[in-house]
């Protein structure tokens, strides 16, 4: 079974936001972000991650990726 991988942190550096300052825009703790960040994760409520794309002017597939050959842990 695949495994989906957050890319938060590639998105944060291309946009070159810190996570204090995505915290910030969001109105999520840095624990929470820095989870997220570090895939660290079982699930991400929608408007957390609608709120991520308006900060990041991003879309959901540039911080989500499904690998079909990656394992859960």
């Amino acid at each position: 079974m695949g495994k989906i991988i957050l890319r938060l942190d590639r998105v944060m550096a291309d946009r070159k936001m810190s996570l204090n300052e995505l915290s910030e825009k969001v109105g999520v703790s840095n624990v929470n972000l820095s989870k997220i960040k570090t895939g660290k994760v079982s699930a991400v409520r929608f408007s957390t991650l609608e709120a991520i794309c308006e900060a990041l002017n991003c879309q959901p597939g540039d911080i989500l990726e499904y690998d079909p050959d990656a394992e859960n842990e």
